[in-house]
């Protein structure tokens, strides 16, 4: 049997800013963009497209709405993983992305932990 994650929910105030946000910001395409009458199927994710992607969903009430841009309770709960740092970084300074701190080198890899639009805090790293 074979499996594998392919999408990971990332509940969001409004679709047409998050899609232009992780596309400018992190260079991923968009996907899908589905109209349900009711809400939109929205997926975005890596240009290479071999890894999983997000679903961003619009908040569809108050408590989605709080859950906006700490889904995982103030921790790291994305981890961008990249094959050249310095281009990211710097592309990623460039878009105006917010860095909690500087770069830095880790035994397992070249790390620095930034937001996204909505606060959500991220891992870009270069493996070592």
């Amino acid at each position: 049997m074979s499996r594998y994650l392919a999408l990971v929910t990332v509940v969001v105030a409004d679709y047409d800013e998050a899609i232009a946000w992780y596309t400018g910001a992190l260079g991923f395409r968009l996907l899908e963009d589905l109209d349900q009458g009711h809400k939109r199927w929205v997926v975005v994710g890596p240009a290479n497209g071999n890894a999983a992607s997000l679903l961003l969903a619009r908040a569809s009430d108050q408590a989605q709405r709080a859950h906006i841009g700490n889904q995982t309770g103030g921790r790291v709960g994305f981890f961008l993983y990249t094959d050249d740092f310095w281009r990211d970084y710097e592309a990623m300074q460039a878009f105006g992305v917010e860095f909690t701190e500087a770069p830095r080198n880790e035994s397992y890899a070249t790390v620095v932990v930034f937001r996204d639009l909505y606060g959500n805090t991220w891992d870009l790293l270069e493996p070592k």
